[in-house]
């Protein structure tokens, strides 16, 4: 049997670039080496893309760049060429692939731009469209196109660094409030704010991260995820929970549970399971979803179900949630990630 060429792309040019070099050296490590032939691609934090050959263990200790053998390479633009192409020495080699999985976090990564790029050249992409992916990066697009579908989503507003009269238009909403970059992952410039002399601060730390805000009200209640793999038959991943202590689900908890845990299985009702994952399963496709994603929702104390954000990427450790909530449904992370390619090749 020929093997599928398969193209893993790690790092980026991203405040989550050490997310994606755990997440992609978990599913490189997990790859079927017997069906796939594996070309790693890494991007820089700079931007500069290299072939890397070398230990895998220098992709997950951030050595990668240093102790590896690392190419100039390009994805070639033209659609008969379907690859990429290796720049060494002043000569070039056009290296096929059969498909790009790439394992990004965070922009230029998830936000539908290397999505654009690997469409262009008519690779298969493995994971979310270019259409998929940006839209759902974008909080507020993403909010308002599901509420329109008649699920509920917080109260929020739009500014940008050039918005007069804020304090107005922080009137429309209810305190506890969150302040949030629109396109930014891993809780990166989010800030919880208690009233009105928090905003002047919370608003610098978001605009380090992207050029508009979204402003959106707290849901009292808990945070529930749902794991989708699929296309047209959606298999859908037991619905996970997270406590918190206090607090929000920051950076710091998602990748350390200092003060936090997740459940798997939730611990609500089987019947608001079910709601839960019906509803996950309207939202994935409303936002055309394709391959994977984690859509995360929040459940309050009467069962109502909220839309808070989709990943398309969602993380890929041992430890992550996406796996965890489909090792529930007895998926191994192996078979994961086969299930994952082969609904590309």
């Amino acid at each position: 049997m020929n093997k599928k060429k398969i193209g893993v792309i790690f790092g980026g040019c991203s405040p989550e670039y050490n997310v994606s070099l755990e997440s992609a050296y978990s599913v490189i490590t997990n790859i079927n080496k017997e069906k796939y032939d594996i070309t790693l691609i890494g991007i820089t934090k700079e931007g500069d893309w290299f072939k890397f050959e070398g230990d895998l263990e220098n992709i997950k200790n951030d050595n990668w760049l240093q102790k590896g053998k690392c190419t100039k390479v390009v994805i070639s633009s033209s659609k008969s060429d379907k690859g990429i192409i290796e720049i060494e020495n002043n000569n070039t080699n056009l290296i096929k692939l059969d498909a790009i999985f790439p394992v990004l976090h965070g922009k230029n990564g998830e936000d539908g731009t290397v999505q654009g790029l690997i469409e262009l050249s008519e690779i298969p992409l493995i994971g979310c469209d270019i259409l998929s992916s940006s839209l759902c990066m974008d909080k507020y697009l993403s909010h308002k196109l599901v509420q329109s579908y008649g699920i509920k989503v917080a109260n929020s507003i739009l500014i940008n660094g050039k918005t007069k009269d804020i304090d107005k238009e922080i009137q429309k909403l209810n305190f506890p409030l969150f302040v949030k970059p629109v396109r930014a992952g891993s809780s990166f410039g989010i800030t919880r704010i208690e009233n009105e002399t928090e905003i002047e601060q919370a608003i610098k730390e978001a605009l380090k991260y992207d050029t508009e805000i979204i402003i959106e009200e707290n849901i009292n209640g808990i945070e529930i995820g749902c794991a989708i793999l699929g296309n047209e038959d959606l298999i859908v991943g037991e619905i996970d929970e997270i406590e918190l202590s206090n607090g929000f689900f920051n950076y710091t908890e998602k990748y350390t549970l200092k003060t936090s845990q997740i459940h798997v299985p939730a611990r609500i009702d089987k019947e608001i399971v079910q709601k839960a994952k019906e509803t996950a399963k309207q939202i994935y496709k409303i936002l055309k979803c394709k391959d994977f994603a984690r859509v995360d929702m929040f459940l309050t104390p009467n069962n109502e179900i909220y839309f808070n954000e989709i990943n398309t990427i969602p993380g890929f450790t041992s430890h992550s949630r996406y796996p965890n909530m489909m090792k529930q449904i007895g998926m191994s992370f192996e078979e994961l990630v086969d299930k994952i390619i082969s609904l590309e090749v």
